[in-house]
Order: C-alpha cells, then sequence, then structure tokens
C-alpha cells in the first residue's frame, strides 16, 4: 500500500456530512507513545485496514481521560451517566482508499452502561473497569484496574510546556490528528465512524509515573523504557458521527 499523502490527512479533519449522534468532551488526555516493530501490529489488524507508519516507523499508545458531559444530540447530560473514565490502547491504520484513523486494541472504562452501549453502538473492544482519578490540571493521578486483573495501572502528569497545535507532517500530527475510527462487526464486516473536534492544544507532558499494564492486558509485550512521546491536552469539545459500512477493494 501506498503512505497516506498529508492532503489526506488534513482532509480527515474535515467535518463530515449528515448529523452527529452524540456530544461530549475529553480532558485530561494523557498520549503516551512507544515505537514498536511493525510485524508485531499488523497480524492485529483486519482484512481492508493496513498499518499507519510515520517514517516508516510504527507507534502504540496508551492515553487515559475523562468523559465528561457524554450524551445523544439535543439531550442534556445526565448526573451519574455522563462523567466517566476512559483509558485506551491504540494503533495507527489507514483504510483501502488512504483514510487515515485509529484501531483501538481496549478501551477500558470504569461506566458499565457506557461500556455495553458503545459494544453494540460502535463495535468497540470496551472492558469494565475500576478506575479514579485525583489531583488538578497541573497534577492529575489517574489509576486504572481491569476487570480481572490483578495489578493496577497508575499515571501522574500534568502539562510541562507551552500550549500549540500540532504541526502538519510532524510526528504529533501523525499521532493526535486522528478522526476516523475502525471497527468489525458480525462476518467480519468492517466499520469507520467519524468524530470532529478543533485541533489539539497539546503541550508536553511531565509524567511522573506511569504503566504498560493495560499493553500486556491487551496480550501484547509491554514496551521497555520511557514513553518516546508524552503529550498532554486540557480538554476539546467532540461531535460523534455514526458508523458506516466500508467497502472493500478488490
Amino acid at each position: 500500500m501506498k503512505p497516506v499523502e498529508l492532503a489526506q490527512r488534513l482532509a480527515a479533519r474535515e467535518r463530515p456530512a449528515g448529523r452527529p449522534v452524540m456530544k461530549q468532551r475529553w480532558s485530561r488526555l494523557l498520549f503516551l507513545h512507544w515505537r514498536i516493530d511493525p510485524d508485531l501490529l499488523r497480524p492485529l489488524l483486519p482484512a481492508g485496514l493496513h498499518l499507519d507508519l510515520h517514517e516508516g516507523e510504527a507507534w502504540l499508545g496508551v492515553v487515559p481521560f475523562l468523559m465528561e458531559r457524554v450524551r445523544p444530540v439535543l439531550m442534556p447530560a445526565v448526573p451519574g451517566l455522563s462523567w466517566f473514565l476512559e483509558l485506551n490502547v491504540r494503533i495507527y491504520c489507514h483504510d483501502d482508499a488512504g483514510q487515515p484513523g485509529v484501531w483501538f486494541l481496549s478501551l477500558d472504562c470504569n461506566q458499565p452502561v457506557a461500556v455495553e452501549l458503545a459494544r453494540r453502538l460502535f463495535l468497540l473492544p470496551y472492558q469494565h473497569a475500576r478506575m479514579r482519578y485525583g489531583g488538578d490540571l497541573t497534577a492529575t493521578r489517574y489509576h486504572c484496574l481491569r476487570d480481572g486483573e490483578l495489578d493496577e495501572a497508575v499515571y501522574e502528569y500534568g502539562p510541562a510546556g507551552e500550549v500549540q497545535e500540532a504541526e502538519p507532517g510532524t510526528l504529533e500530527f501523525f499521532l493526535l490528528e486522528r478522526y476516523v475510527l475502525f471497527s468489525v462487526g458480525r462476518n467480519g464486516r468492517l466499520f469507520s465512524g467519524k468524530v470532529n473536534h478543533p485541533p489539539y492544544r497539546w503541550a508536553p507532558a511531565k509524567c511522573d509515573q506511569w504503566s504498560t499494564l493495560p499493553v500486556k492486558w491487551d496480550g501484547l509485550p509491554e514496551p521497555q523504557g520511557r514513553p518516546e512521546s508524552m503529550l498532554w491536552v486540557d480538554h476539546v469539545d467532540v461531535h460523534i458521527f455514526p458508523l458506516r459500512r466500508l467497502a472493500l477493494e478488490m
């Protein structure tokens, strides 16, 4: 497959046609990334998706954050349902047409209703977990323990520099500017779902404690050493669009 062109990456940020089905805010985001052997990741992708590389290298991400004001369009947020925590393990891919996006290996969440709805409506591998957080924007402490696991993943993080937007073509742009998720339904049918939000305003992250346990929970070897990229985002308001089936090239 040809590499994804920069114009295709920029086009992915445009608002999709049609109406969104949900609104939500993502806040206190921490993006941790490690370089990883592409041959380890390619078998994880279904037919019709291809590993997306930055300058020939593959990346694995662990992203803890807060989900806030989650609700269907035209409905108010509901206390106890619309605020919860999420932590995802992700890799980067594109479809046959070169549309770049995210393939989630897992999404831990402490809201049982959200887990079940996301599994059914967006066909995503959500996992039940016990999670909590504390601190403030400058120093967030975040805990995650997936159901059935013994050890807890802990993150302590905050901003460590000036807030900025990612420049097209940079590693930060490649890792952050993702507006398409891919998922698989029955009989291996491939779907894509789009989100729309302003470009992330990110800062370098100070991360005093981090964990690769969610990677291990997903059955992969844990990355070694410090994350090679650590980025922090205050918040972003997001529109979620419905899934659409992808046609595979023959």
